[in-house]
């Protein structure tokens, strides 16, 4: 199972109560379990990823195990502790401002 952690407002969007976890199937990538999440909790959908291109969006970032994966492809096979579940992927919503 894979854990993601949401932010408060897409938490709230999808009435999940803390972290959300998901049976993600192998290969576990960030499309992989975008996918998954979206299918689970269809108000997300073009939330988090654009509905054209599945383009992360621009106020959202997401980490696993203490990196970025903002910029990473979403094709590409997710660390070993998360997707054995011993780590979560976080989403996090970007704070702009001046």
């Amino acid at each position: 199972m894979i854990q993601v952690v949401l932010p408060y407002h897409l938490r709230n969007l999808a009435q999940a109560e803390g972290d959300v976890m998901l049976d993600v199937p192998a290969p576990v990538t960030l499309a992989r379990v975008l996918d998954v999440l979206e299918q689970l909790y269809p108000m997300l959908r073009g939330t988090i990823r654009e509905y054209e291109t599945g383009k992360r969006r621009a106020f959202l970032r997401f980490f696993a195990c203490a990196e970025d994966w903002s910029h990473e492809p979403m094709d590409k096979p997710l660390p070993e502790a998360v997707a054995q579940g011993r780590e979560p992927l976080l989403v996090v919503g970007a704070i702009a401002g001046g």
